[in-house]
């Protein structure tokens, strides 16, 4: 049997890199870990876009380190934002009430394919068609 196949939200990344994040720290750090292992993980340009902003900004990682993990988790397959994925995620949030960048995160992950998004964003175990929610901090 497959792992499924998980798409990891910005602030997952974020802790697994955070020092400062305790008990977070370490479950993301897992989670990511078992990714890895399992070939099942899954980001977007947005993604890693945030996190390169919040690791050199708010994390205080150099520049240069910052991009190796980024390029790092481009790894996996990376789900491109363009206009088609922006025009559904503006529809959902034009229906959903769902933050625009969150609504982002969800038609990418749907794109991707994904059974579940890693998120702390989000209800646990909120659905979005075949997509479902993991608080992987709950």
């Amino acid at each position: 049997m497959t792992a499924p196949l998980t798409f990891v939200d910005t602030n997952v990344l974020v802790y697994a890199h955070d020092a400062s994040a305790g008990e977070r720290r370490g479950r993301a750090a897992s989670l990511l870990a078992s990714l890895w292992s399992d070939r099942a993980g899954v980001v977007s340009t947005q993604v890693l876009s945030e996190f390169y902003q919040v690791a050199t900004r708010k994390l205080g990682i150099p520049p240069a380190e910052a991009r190796e993990i980024v390029l790092l988790y481009a790894a996996w397959p990376v789900v491109e934002i363009d206009v088609p994925l922006m025009a559904a995620a503006m529809e959902r949030h034009e229906r959903d009430a769902v933050a625009w960048w969150d609504c982002l995160i969800v038609e990418a992950a749907l794109r991707a394919g994904a059974d579940c998004l890693a998120s702390e964003d989000f209800q646990d175990g909120r659905r979005f068609g075949q997509l479902e929610v993991v608080r992987p901090f709950a």
